[in-house]
């Protein structure tokens, strides 16, 4: 069930139960120029909280562009990126992560030759409390720390329905159920915004049906705030709270599904007219 949408001070608009909250995440005239083209221009968003926000656009409009801005794979040539109230500038990826922002990638980048458990494991880099002399000999508090480092491990993949594949190489999976693990490594890291790039590209109707509703259970359990690109619309109007279309770097149209489902702008840049 989708909580109703209210205005906030900056003009945009945030669930209702993130009303008096400080927004998770702000882009505020966000830029970046590539030698003479301005692969983004203005680009201005507030997500709530625990928010569920889209972001699509045609092929090419610069989505990904934006995530790389919000993750400073890009480093922003105009604007400022507020993540929790707090200005990212000057941060590398490395402390964005940890600062609480963690993504997925259109190309599925996980390790191959490691377990299902494994990937999810490496992620927890924050929970690891033992040195290496305890992980040579195999001390007390590697043991400990690993068997708890499994067990939350487990439990995410339990929402993706990969627990009885643990042991499986990673390589190994399906497509649709390497997209899932790619979630769970991401949810390992303690985020406090997910980004997904295209999670359903190469799922079939059932492993895409399945996937919307892990991702309702995400938001719920975790209290996150989630912004996902994807070209599956029945996916986007039906999981998202609040929509914004981009198209060649610039916003052509923000609001609630069905406002963009029905917005002249956004049909004619879908259509190429």
């Amino acid at each position: 069930m989708f909580s109703k949408l209210v205005p906030v001070p900056s003009g945009s608009m945030v669930p209702d139960r993130d009303v008096n909250k400080t927004p998770i995440l702000e882009c505020i005239n966000l830029g970046i120029t590539f030698g003479g083209l301005k692969a983004v221009e203005n680009f201005n968003l507030t997500i709530g909280r625990t928010e569920i926000a889209g972001l699509i656009g045609p092929n090419g409009a610069g989505k990904t562009t934006v995530f790389n801005l919000l993750t400073k794979v890009y480093q922003p040539t105009k604007g400022t990126i507020l993540l929790d109230g707090k200005d990212t500038h000057g941060m590398n990826t490395a402390q964005v992560n940890r600062a609480g922002i963690a993504r997925t990638f259109q190309n599925i980048r996980l390790f191959g030759d490691m377990t299902v458990l494994e990937n999810v494991k490496v992620a927890f880099s924050k929970d690891i409390h033992y040195g290496l002399l305890d992980a040579i000999f195999r001390t007390p508090r590697f043991w400990k720390t690993e068997e708890s480092l499994t067990e939350k491990a487990m439990d995410l993949l339990s929402i993706f329905h990969l627990e009885d594949k643990a042991d499986w190489l990673a390589s190994s999976l399906p497509y649709g159920q390497q997209r899932k693990l790619e979630i769970a490594r991401a949810l390992a890291t303690n985020m406090k915004v997910l980004l997904l790039d295209e999670p359903a590209a190469g799922m079939n109707p059932t492993e895409t049906a399945e996937l919307l509703e892990c991702i309702n259970t995400i938001r719920d359990r975790f209290g996150i705030a989630i912004l996902l690109i994807e070209h599956d619309m029945s996916l986007v109007m039906n999981v998202c709270q609040r929509i914004q279309v981009i198209d060649y770097g610039q916003t052509i149209a923000a609001g609630l599904p069905e406002e963009i489902a029905a917005n002249p702008r956004v049909i004619a840049a879908y259509l190429g007219e």
